[in-house]
This record gives structure tokens, C-alpha cells and sequence, in this order.
């Protein structure tokens, strides 16, 4: 049902006039893109794309954890286009009146797993190994703004870990700065999205990967702003990273279709 969906949000923004490979040459300039920072790598390379087809805008991109841009956003900050790694933030500024109507779409999903620095010889090999005695650290993002965060507190609460395991966390800005925390050796584990973890396959390793129904779907969704100022340019931009083409690119860094 979901792929259907999916589908379908595909041949609206096409019947919607959108045209990623003839952009008009008043959609020059710049837009910018708010994204989830476990986006970074497929993004910066889409916009690669974008930029080099004739009369496209010039992509600036603000990376970050989805609450926090979200919050950015709420504030007035000059953004064009939003991709937020949760459904909730992208709720929040869609209850408020912020998003361009029939703009927003589901694009990606990723997978919540736990990771180890490589050459650990610490046996938390699974979520419920977090409560060993050995384990001290355990890094994951912020609840607060970071949704990977928040999927990390739902799959902490499916396995009814001890009261104990609040001592051991280690609170992030977002999903890559854990991903730094582990890499270095800073911490024993850390809870982060599958496609984080194979961007540093030599210095972290997967251990566990978390149920799908240990938390909500972790799916990403993307939208322009009502207040762009090149909208013609972000939905463009949106449109390519709905396309085949930007499919292609997300699919090649891990993710899958919502």
C-alpha cells in the first residue's frame, strides 16, 4: 500500500508540470534546502545533478537534525525546500500554515541499527547487550530535535531495558555526531540509521539491526515552503529527487522507498 502511494505522489508532481530536465531560465538564481544531516551524501550529490542541468538554481544546502531546522524554519529563516528524517517535524509545519499545499511527499526510508567502534571487543552485540555492566557508553541523538533520537528511545523502550541504561546515554546534536562518538572510540555503542553507519564501514560496524516494530517507520518526507523565494526552482529540485534519477542516488547511499 505504501509503495502505491509512493507511485502516486510520483505521477502527481509530474502532472503538476514539473520538469527536471528543462528548467525555465527564470528559476535561476539560488534556493535552499534544509535537509536531515543522514541525508548529507545523497543530497550534496542530487544537487550535483540539479545544478548541472541548464537554468537550474544554484543549491545551498543547510544540514542539521530535523528538529532543529524545523525550529529554524518556525523562526523565519530564508529556506526554500525541507526534508526532515521525521514525520513529526514535518507535521508540526504543516499544522502551522508553513508548507506550500500539495507540495509535500514521502521520499526515503532508512533503518534504525546499533553500531560499535570496529575494533571493540565489547559484546553488545544487541539492544538488550546495552545493559551489560561492561557497556558504560551508549551515544544517541537528542530526543528533544533529533529524530533518529527519538526512534532510539522507542527501540530502547521495546526491549524494557533497566531504569539503569538513562545512566549510560550520551546525548548528540545529531545522528552524525554519534556516528563521530563511536567512530573515535568515545563511547561503547551508538543507535544510528543504517545508511550513517555504512558511510564509515572501516572505523564502525553494525551489530544489531532494531524491528521494524520496535519503532515508528523511519520515513523521510519532503516539501517547499510557502514562503520560498524561487518556488518554481524548489519544486524542480523536489521533482528530481522524486524522479528515477534521484531514486537511483538515494537507493546508491542505502535508503529505500517508503
Amino acid at each position: 500500500m505504501v509503495r502505491k502511494l509512493f507511485a502516486l505522489s510520483l505521477g502527481l508532481i509530474w502532472a503538476s508540470g514539473i520538469s527536471v530536465d528543462i528548467v525555465s531560465a527564470e528559476n535561476q538564481g539560488e534556493i535552499t534546502v534544509s535537509a536531515a544531516i543522514s541525508l548529507k551524501n545523497a543530497f550534496e550529490e542530487v544537487g550535483k545533478i540539479y545544478e548541472a542541468k541548464g537554468g537550474s538554481a544554484k543549491v545551498l544546502f543547510n544540514f542539521g537534525a530535523s528538529g532543529d531546522l524545523a525550529r529554524q524554519i518556525e523562526g523565519g529563516a530564508p529556506v526554500d525546500v525541507f526534508a526532515s528524517a521525521a514525520q513529526k517535524d514535518m507535521d508540526d509545519l504543516d499544522n502551522k500554515g508553513v508548507i506550500l499545499q500539495g507540495s509535500r511527499f514521502n521520499f526515503a526510508a532508512n533503518r534504525v541499527v546499533l553500531i560499535v567502534p570496529v575494533g571493540s571487543k565489547i559484546a553488545a552485540a544487541s539492544f538488550e547487550g546495552l545493559a551489560d555492566r561492561e557497556v558504560k557508553k551508549i551515544a544517541m541523538g537528542n530526543p528533544k530535535t533529533v529524530p533518529a533520537g527519538r526512534y532510539a528511545e522507542e527501540v530502547l523502550a521495546y526491549y524494557k531495558l533497566p531504569p539503569s541504561i538513562k545512566e549510560k546515554l550520551v546525548f548528540a546534536e545529531n545522528v552524525r555526531q554519534v556516528l563521530d562518538y563511536v567512530a573515535r572510540g568515545e563511547v561503547d555503542a551508538g543507535i544510528v540509521y543504517a545508511t550513517d553507519a555504512s558511510t564509515r564501514a572501516k572505523e564502525v560496524r553494525i551489530v544489531a539491526s532494531a524491528p521494524e516494530e520496535s519503532h515508528k517507520p523511519v520515513v523521510y518526507s519532503i516539501a517547499v515552503l510557502k514562503d520560498a523565494k524561487n518556488e518554481v526552482a524548489a519544486k524542480a529540485f523536489v521533482a528530481l529527487v522524486l524522479s528515477p534519477e534521484g531514486q537511483r542516488i538515494l537507493e546508491k547511499y542505502g535508503f529505500r522507498k517508503p
